[in-house]
């Protein structure tokens, strides 16, 4: 979550955790599947609600479908959101992986770093999915959640690149501006680049805390011409207002301040280009911000031409484009995240919308949910099934059969299940 160390490029400790599974054996799938049924699916761990959930869940009783676990925490780690928050931050497992990095040049002058799997252009088939991961605040191709995930979809043959906005991951900044919750122009450049570079293959990408707000953001946008075959977004603040408000309440503080600092690091390592700036822009602010209030206030709302920072929080917010949305779309949260709000989850439009599944568990703190089968210190309980989810994707299709219906396409190897759903996204 904190991210101010570079990235550790370095030698794979464990070769099969990084070789696709028909070669290194593949991982262990959940054992049943979770019972579905056509309102909210009853399960002590889990809320799981949203429009394409009967698409997803129902009717693979011979295992074609998304199999869920439970998630339960550990006793004295899970029992306090911060706990299990600080404990995933500090101790969890970073995966040595050898990178290759890329630089590519914005439209605007700007420069955004890719990080890829040193090697994979040679040992990958040229249609190999490709996914592209989105870290969080401040975050990059170091953090350990993003390793953990590389790792796993490395193993399973995906060809992985790891997106670092303006500044982090120790990326170039060649501009006097960064980057925002409401700016997707950068992605948009990333998706099309990879395109290109793999025409044969199809694209996804997952996105942590801002960079799940910034990817959701995308996918409405973008909506039906959307070249991302399907996403998944991770404690995503959804509402900024609400993710504002609490996160300058009690114990939060701490995670603002880290943050704020996380934040003047970046700038201060290029405050040379932002020497002669002036208008409403508060350079000595910037440099001094104790909070990240503090900070979009005197530089990132003025960047992007708001008119307040609770402007640009307003009108930043990814719960507006879940309506928009025509990407299959997977959102994982924890209710009791301190960073993402419960209250700010827009779950009547992920209901109404037949692309769109939530996957809410009781625990899991922020970025956390330690309490998986290589836990306290290995992969995030998510990793699986965002893992599973991908895949089930990747072996099928969705079409829009029309303006006003939905045409799923599931291949489960053994055929195709298809599940037509009236549309009820304007």
């Amino acid at each position: 979550m904190w991210s101010s160390a570079p990235p550790r490029y370095g030698v794979i400790r464990h070769p099969s955790a990084i070789w696709p599974s028909s070669l290194a054996g593949a991982a262990p799938r959940c054992s049943s599947p979770v019972p579905s049924s056509s309102s909210s699916i009853s399960h002590p761990s889990l809320e799981v609600i949203g429009g394409a959930k009967d698409a997803f869940l129902r009717g693979f009783s011979n295992g074609g479908g998304l199999r869920l676990k439970p998630y339960d925490g550990f006793p004295l780690i899970c029992s306090n959101n911060h706990l299990e928050t600080i404990f995933a931050a500090f101790f969890r497992s970073v995966p040595d992986v050898c990178l290759r990095r890329e630089c590519i040049r914005t439209v605007d002058g700007g420069s955004v770093a890719l990080d890829w799997c040193s090697g994979d252009d040679r040992l990958l088939p040229a249609d190999a999915p490709v996914l592209i991961l989105l870290p969080g605040l401040t975050g990059g191709s170091e953090d350990s959640y993003v390793r953990h995930m590389l790792v796993r979809a490395r193993s399973k043959g995906w060809r992985v690149v790891v997106f670092n906005s303006r500044g982090c991951g120790d990326s170039p900044v060649t501009t006097a501006q960064f980057y925002s919750a409401s700016f997707t122009r950068d992605l948009s450049e990333v998706t099309n680049h990879v395109s290109l570079c793999y025409p044969k293959s199809k694209i996804y990408a997952v996105g942590w805390s801002l960079g799940a707000n910034i990817l959701v953001r995308y996918l409405g946008e973008k909506s039906k011409d959307c070249c991302i075959s399907g996403a998944v977004s991770l404690c995503n603040p959804f509402n900024l207002v609400i993710a504002d408000e609490d996160f300058r309440k009690g114990f939060n503080n701490i995670y603002d301040k880290a943050l704020a600092g996380g934040l003047r690091r970046i700038f201060r390592r290029h405050s040379l280009l932002f020497g002669e700036m002036g208008g409403e822009y508060n350079i000595p602010l910037v440099a001094n911000a104790k909070s990240v209030r503090d900070f979009d206030e005197a530089l990132t709302r003025v960047s992007f031409g708001f008119k307040s920072v609770d402007d640009y929080y307003l009108n930043s917010s990814s719960s507006d484009s879940i309506k928009n949305v025509r990407t299959p779309l997977l959102c994982i949260q924890a209710e009791n995240d301190p960073i993402a709000p419960s209250r700010g989850i827009p779950r009547e439009e992920i209901q109404a919308n037949p692309y769109c599944l939530l996957i809410a568990t009781p625990q899991g703190g922020h970025l956390g949910w330690v309490a998986s089968s290589e836990g306290p210190f290995g992969a995030p309980w998510t990793d699986s099934v965002v893992m599973d989810f991908l895949e089930l994707l990747q072996a099928g299709s969705i079409k829009i059969a029309s303006d006003d219906q939905y045409k799923f396409e599931i291949f489960d190897g053994n055929g195709s299940i298809n599940v037509a759903v009236p549309s009820q996204v304007g």
